[in-house]
């Protein structure tokens, strides 16, 4: 990522093994503007980035300055007003089976039992069932699940029904995950256990991460980087390497990295709007 990037310092290793890996997920001069009966609105000013296979990355920045609108041009749900995204190298233009897609709120289906809810993304795809069925079973295991297939979503927690939709976005086996303030809406303990759960479903299934947050502790517990947005119309402010190691636990958020860290991006929501 290139725009006004600032960089912590890592051991050799570490700069090592990200260069080894490969760019996934690449935007040149990508903007977005909506065109209203008022006019235009501006919403991204044209940015540059790179996300590595297999990397974390957590976007923070200000209300409305165009976090959802990256998210939603990665996955091809909206096309940039300039620039390009490239997913592998393709140029994305529409919606593609290489993403999934968590929410803040599960939007699970009510009329659908837990397994059927997670096994959305296999029907509507016409994948072959008896080989997602597998995989759904087992994604549901991986996440402490298992029992609660014929369940409800009504009859689960706030963090359980979390917890399956993040199965959703993974039972089609996509090389990127999208998450839109996925622990929002979820009371404090509550997200910090989904926290620690989620960068162990991520080191297990190695899926590369793209997450959007208002939380700055959150966005420096679980990203490899982390990418800071200015107020609207968005532009990276600054990129932030996060030195802690991986797996990381609740007590490194008393670490005096940890503090420094959070401490440091959250100064450019002091200097810009006060927010955060």
């Amino acid at each position: 990522m290139t725009n006004n990037v600032t960089p912590l310092k890592r051991d050799n290793r570490a700069a090592s093994s990200e260069a080894a890996r490969s760019v996934i997920i690449e935007g040149k001069a990508v903007s977005k503007t909506y065109r209203t009966r008022d006019g235009d609105v501006p919403s991204l000013r044209p940015i540059d980035f790179e996300i590595a296979d297999g990397e974390f990355v957590v976007v923070v920045g200000p209300s409305g300055c165009g976090k959802t609108t990256l998210l939603k041009m990665i996955a091809g749900l909206l096309p940039p007003s300039s620039g390009e995204i490239k997913i592998e190298g393709r140029v994305i233009t529409k919606p593609h089976g290489d993403v999934g897609i968590v929410f803040q709120t599960s939007m699970l289906l009510p009329w659908r039992s837990v397994f059927k809810n997670v096994m959305m993304p296999v029907e509507v795809k016409r994948l072959p069932r008896e080989k997602y069925e597998a995989r759904a079973h087992a994604l549901l295991k991986m996440v402490g699940l298992e029992g609660f297939e014929n369940k409800y979503p009504w009859q689960l927690s706030g963090g359980m029904q979390q917890r399956a939709s993040i199965c959703r976005a993974l039972v089609h086996d996509p090389k990127i995950v999208l998450m839109d303030e996925p622990f929002g809406a979820l009371d404090a303990m509550t997200r910090e256990r989904m926290n620690v759960e989620l960068q162990r479903i991520q080191r297990e299934t190695r899926k590369t991460v793209l997450l959007i947050t208002h939380s700055i502790p959150e966005a420096v517990f679980l990203a490899d980087r982390i990418l800071v947005m200015t107020d609207r119309p968005g532009a990276i402010a600054a990129v932030y390497e996060v030195p802690l190691a991986k797996p990381r636990t609740l007590d490194m958020l008393a670490d005096p990295a940890f503090v420094e860290l959070s401490q440091t991006i959250r100064k450019h929501f002091n200097a810009q709007t006060g927010e955060l």
